[in-house]
């Protein structure tokens, strides 16, 4: 019989009592994790930060395409990305650990260095940005492109999906919201210091999955 872990809400005098099971716990998880890896400050910049100012039927028709372009990158990896990596490539899911916790360090230590995510050469018109950087690699980028493909293996296709689309609709409206986001955040001088923070974070993310992937490594080769 599964674990059960009990969460009680509260909503003025009544109280509901919601049970929800170890799948679930994990499920959403799994959900913070990879919205972890997405990182949505660093979407909330870029979009607040565009100059003209980006309206904001703009703003929602790039964070709709961007999140749409991302899905299916991920989608395409979960489904395909370990039958590729093992059967064309022959690259064990350990390797790629390292690799992606590799990059995905030398993103956040930017963060932390310069207050940004991205170069700013990596985009121009807003016309392109929905694309690259957002869609790729802001969002499908190495380090949720690696854990989408080392959770299918752990815990399934279905498992792994469904975190994701948790993870990018908030994200999606994260994005929606941030020019309003951007201005409360500006008003009191914390962008840069949350996106340092969020480099931190990002970057202590990446040394677990390098730590993650070496063990692998090591427990196969003994």
């Amino acid at each position: 019989m599964p674990e059960k872990n009990i969460s009680l809400f509260l909503s003025g005098n009544e109280a509901t009592l919601w049970v929800m099971d170890s799948g679930t716990a994990a499920l959403f998880g799994t959900a913070l994790y990879f919205l972890a890896l997405i990182n949505p400050a660093s979407k909330i910049f870029l979009l607040s930060s565009e100059n003209p100012p980006l309206s904001a039927k703009k703003i929602r028709n790039i964070s709709l395409q961007s999140t749409g372009v991302a899905f299916l990158i991920l989608l395409s990896v979960t489904v395909i990305g370990k039958l590729v990596l093992n059967s064309v490539f022959h690259v064990e899911i350990y390797s790629l650990k390292v690799a992606g916790g590799i990059i995905l360090f030398i993103m956040g230590l930017q963060a932390v260095r310069n207050g940004r995510f991205y170069e700013s050469s990596l985009h121009g018109s807003t016309t392109d940005i929905s694309v690259v950087p957002l869609g790729a690699p802001l969002i499908a980028g190495p380090g949720t492109i690696t854990a989408t493909i080392s959770y299918r293996t752990s815990f399934g296709v279905e498992h792994t999906m469904i975190a994701l689309a948790i993870a990018l609709a908030i994200n999606l409206l994260l994005m929606l919201s941030s020019v309003w986001i951007a201005r409360i955040l500006d008003r009191f001088h914390v962008i840069g210091p949350l996106i340092r923070i969020t480099g931190l974070i990002v970057s202590a993310v990446a040394v677990q999955m390098v730590l993650g992937g070496i063990g692998e490594w090591y427990a196969a080769v003994r």
